[in-house]
């Protein structure tokens, strides 16, 4: 008896956090890396042209949750030296908010990415996603990850990760400059640019409003239910897999 993808499966969309990826390493690793580097990282890159972009960045966003009644720290442009500490200070601010900030993101990347080539980080994933990633491959499935972290934060946790370079299984990277994770037009962009039907995608996450936009947008759906990951609302409405062994196979004679 072989194994293979359900007919008419083309694509497996993956959440990181909660699915892939422990709650606890983006909490209890990733997350601490970098408020203990944060101000040392911005203090030997603030001269760079791209940085001060992020930097321009942070500020609209400072600016627009003054404007949106929200209380943030104070910005203070000059000197550099209080600037610089005022940018680490909101930073911090919209971490202890778990903001989906994408030039917050964009910065914890960058962070991440001195880490990662340290040797400092090492990317955890469960044991039976290498399985799995090699397995959908091997079908001519094509593989995506849709994640709040950036882009670059999700390569370096792929390259990097426990069970050695994972990006040669992986096809597309998208973050929150695709749209906001739960909504029902993130997931349409996103078959779009995997050029697949959207009922021809299946999408795994622990979050059920994420999974909710994507059934709406056409996709398939699978709640990850992981070990650490919060209980989820009863009557969801979504398939539950508890390990990638036994999602999206097809037994056959």
């Amino acid at each position: 008896m072989s194994e293979g993808p359900p007919a008419g499966v083309q694509a497996m969309l993956l959440d990181i956090e909660g699915t892939t990826t422990p709650i606890a390493f983006v909490f209890d690793v990733l997350f601490p890396y970098v408020r203990t580097h944060l101000r040392a990282h911005i203090e030997r890159h603030a001269s760079a042209p791209e940085y001060e972009a992020l930097f321009e960045r942070l500020r609209d966003e400072h600016a627009a949750d003054r404007s949106a009644g929200e209380a943030p720290p104070p910005w203070i442009p000059e000197p550099r030296a209080k600037r610089l500490e005022s940018v680490a200070v909101y930073v911090a601010w919209l971490m202890d908010r778990d903001r989906k900030s994408t030039p917050l993101k964009e910065l914890q990347g960058r962070i991440w990415e001195e880490g990662y080539s340290r040797g400092e980080i090492v990317g955890e994933v469960f044991l039976d996603v290498p399985r799995a990633l090699e397995r959908w491959r091997a079908w001519h499935l094509q593989i995506g990850i849709f994640s709040s972290g950036s882009v670059l934060g999700q390569q370096l946790l792929f390259r990097h990760s426990s069970a050695g370079d994972l990006t040669r299984f992986i096809t597309h990277y998208f973050d929150t400059t695709t749209g906001p994770k739960s909504s029902q037009e993130s997931y349409q962009r996103i078959a779009a640019t995997m050029a697949v039907p959207a009922g021809a995608c299946v999408f795994a996450s622990d979050v059920v409003r994420e999974l909710d936009a994507a059934r709406a947008a056409g996709m398939q759906t699978r709640l990850a239910a992981r070990p650490g990951n919060a209980p989820p609302p009863r009557d969801h409405g979504h398939p539950v897999t508890h390990s990638f062994d036994d999602l999206v196979i097809t037994k056959r004679d």
